[in-house]
């Protein structure tokens, strides 16, 4: 599983941990969240998140 950083604010999300408290369910992929999907630290959308290494 992949982690995911906003380029904005840092925020990460981590495929195998979810964002429970989003009503996202842990092993969620980065793709399969939904288009209009914001980062919930700064709002802005999936096109501003990198791959972490």
């Amino acid at each position: 599983m992949k982690k995911y950083v906003c380029d904005a604010c840092g925020w990460e999300y981590d495929e195998e941990v979810g964002a429970p408290d989003l009503g996202i369910e842990p092993g969620t992929k980065f793709e399969d969240l939904p288009d209009d999907f914001e980062c919930p630290l700064c709002g802005v959308g999936k096109d501003m998140f990198s791959e972490a290494e």
